[in-house]
């Protein structure tokens, strides 16, 4: 103790800026071997414990970033006491934030799982819709939930893949062009040029499955066998032939659309078109990959 006032004393005596650099010496010194016996005690500790050991890595991290921090602050002119002044409050805020673990950090699966079922078992719970239903909302565009609502109050959707055909084509045809239709147009999407890229997306969200079936009534293909890409493609080889498909909203999205797309009126009275369901063979990948 004596020492110490001795310290601080002799301190005191000396000019303004050696008495700032002396007394942080000494502060150094008493914090360094205050901090060497803690950080050793841990440090036997982190041998046996994993959670020790991770909250040794993650503080000397957040050491490490704010001495960096500090050293960029002061070459760039900042006076050095606002310097360290910032990077300790960095450097608390970094260690405060990974003290507090995730909502979720310290529930097991298993516990997950146990929760989940205990909410299956109660017949009083009015929960509505798919939980994945918000989620797949964000991953929505809104030219995709134009298609949807077409897909559930339209019907299923003709589209045709234009393959080459004629005596060659009988024993090896080409695909030319897959998944013509015109489902943008009919839906009044936007950005037409990006109907592939949507309904490669509703496939993969499983609200669509695209059938190598054709639908009942021939006359749907009728106008879409006569638009210009149609035609295009069909012209762009000496022999070529069409081979009719459809689109088809998933039971489960059948369940999103109605849930997310309609009124609780509609979804409650409205008689939908109805759609096929996907066979075991079906729906593998989308035409337009």
């Amino acid at each position: 103790m004596n020492m110490s006032l001795d310290r601080r004393g002799a301190l005191r005596a000396l000019p303004g800026l050696a008495r700032v650099a002396g007394s942080a010496y000494v502060n150094a010194a008493e914090w360094g071997v205050r901090t060497s016996v803690s950080t050793g005690r841990r440090l036997v500790r982190a041998v046996h414990d994993p959670e020790e050991a991770a909250e040794l890595v993650r503080e000397a991290s957040a050491a490490t970033s704010a001495v960096s921090e500090l050293a960029r602050s002061v070459a760039s002119g900042v006076p050095v006491g606002r310097a360290l002044m910032t990077a300790g409050e960095s450097l608390g805020a970094a260690l405060e934030h990974q003290s507090e673990p995730p909502p979720d950090a310290a529930r097991s699966l298993r516990e997950r799982g146990a929760d989940l079922l205990e909410r299956s078992r109660d017949v009083w719970s009015n929960e509505q819709g798919h939980p994945a239903y918000a989620r797949i909302l964000d991953e929505l565009a809104p030219d995709e939930g134009r298609i949807l609502l077409l897909l559930l109050q339209g019907g299923p959707q003709p589209s045709i893949d234009v393959r080459t055909g004629g005596p060659i084509g009988m024993v090896n045809s080409q695909l030319i062009a897959p998944g013509l239709s015109m489902i943008g147009m009919r839906a009044g999407v936007r950005y037409a040029d990006q109907v592939p890229s949507y309904l490669n997306n509703l496939f993969r969200l499983g609200l669509v499955w695209f059938s190598k079936e054709p639908l009942r009534d021939p006359q749907e293909y009728q106008v879409l066998e006569a638009q210009p890409d149609v035609l295009a493609a069909l012209h762009s080889v000496k022999f070529a032939k069409v081979v009719r498909r459809s689109f088809h909203l998933t039971p489960f999205g059948e369940g999103f659309c109605r849930t997310c797309l309609v009124t609780e009126v509609e979804a409650a009275t409205e008689a939908f078109p109805e759609h096929a369901d996907p066979g075991d063979a079906e729906a593998a990948t989308p035409p337009t990959l």
